[in-house]
């Protein structure tokens, strides 16, 4: 697909890096980074989104910002990655916005190909694991029922393998700013907007240092806030199971009845009627608890809290910087 309008052959590219506790990875990762970007554009920026960090990311940081290229957002308490995203792309000033981690495992020697991909008409480049051999089979397993569970009759089914590695047009940028919501799953949110996508195989390279933050309770977590934000699968389950155990109950106490009558045999007695009472309990609760997920999202999406919060920031981008120079 090509663009009705020629995309400009060094475009002002941002590049929104999350970071919670990266402060071994991030210097490398600048280091790499700014020149993969200057060798694209004039105009370009790091945006570095410090999520409350504990350890030393501040002072990794502090000598990248002496020079115009590279700008620090501090947010006011750990709000997560999701929030931590948003608060980049709200700030990104560049006509491409590129999403990467801060860990080294989006490789930059990719950009080249999605600034291409972009060029070429695509609005949103995504860069997908060609493998997950590296991880281990319990994540593997949840991270294919998720896929499955969540693309399952989706009117916008969610790429598979595609993280948060990806190029967008600053159309997909606004779309992004333009929903309100405040329980942000990115990945759906990218799928959401539509536009014209492109999908870029890649393999991961293996962590600088330190340990992912997420751990598998965390992961856990935000594919249920997958799930609950972008189907309703779990309601229509519940709703099926419930019909399903309707009709065996009541086939059941049908065939109690004929039993009885036909062959004479006494009723079941308390231990069939407890048992069955503690099935249907539980299940009741169950479906409970499900829906109850749902009402509370509803009441996060009423208080209308902010996102994010942001606490300090500094630097100067060099697409602000060849502004100026510009103008003067």
């Amino acid at each position: 697909m090509t663009p009705t309008t020629p995309r400009p052959a060094r475009p002002a590219i941002s590049c929104v890096v999350p970071a919670y506790n990266e402060a071994e990875n991030l210097g490398p990762l600048l280091a790499g980074l700014t020149v993969q970007l200057a060798d694209l554009t004039d105009r370009w920026e790091v945006l570095v989104i410090d999520d409350g960090s504990r350890d030393a990311t501040p002072a990794a940081v502090a000598p990248w910002l002496l020079a115009p290229g590279v700008r620090y957002l501090r947010l006011s308490r750990n709000f997560g990655k999701e929030a931590a995203l948003t608060a980049g792309i709200d700030h990104a000033a560049g006509d491409v916005v590129l999403l990467m981690d801060a860990d080294l495992q989006h490789p930059a020697s990719l950009v080249p190909e999605m600034v291409q991909a972009w060029q070429a008409g695509a609005d949103m480049v995504c860069a997908a694991r060609a493998s997950r051999a590296d991880e281990s089979w319990p994540k593997r397993i949840g991270t294919a029922l998720f896929y499955r569970l969540v693309n399952h009759n989706a009117a916008v089914p969610i790429p598979v393998d595609a993280g948060d590695f990806r190029l967008m047009d600053r159309r997909v940028v606004d779309a992004l700013k333009a929903l309100p919501e405040r329980n942000r799953f990115m990945k759906g949110l990218y799928a959401w907007v539509g536009f014209h996508n492109v999908i870029i195989p890649y393999v991961p390279a293996e962590r600088l240092s330190g340990t992912s933050s997420f751990s598998l309770r965390s992961l856990s977590k935000l594919a249920f806030t997958g799930v609950t934000a972008f189907t309703n699968a779990p309601l229509r389950l519940w709703s099926a199971l419930g019909v399903v155990v309707a009709l065996f109950a009541l086939a059941f106490g049908m065939w109690i009845v004929i039993e009885h009558f036909i062959y004479g045999s006494d009723v079941p007695g308390w231990a069939t009627l407890v048992c069955g009472m503690m099935f249907f309990s539980g299940i009741q609760l169950l479906s409970i608890g499900i829906l109850g997920e749902y009402v509370g999202r509803i009441f996060d999406e009423v208080k209308q809290r902010p996102v994010y919060l942001i606490g300090s920031q500094a630097g100067r981008g060099a697409i602000a910087a060849a502004s100026d120079d510009a103008g003067a």
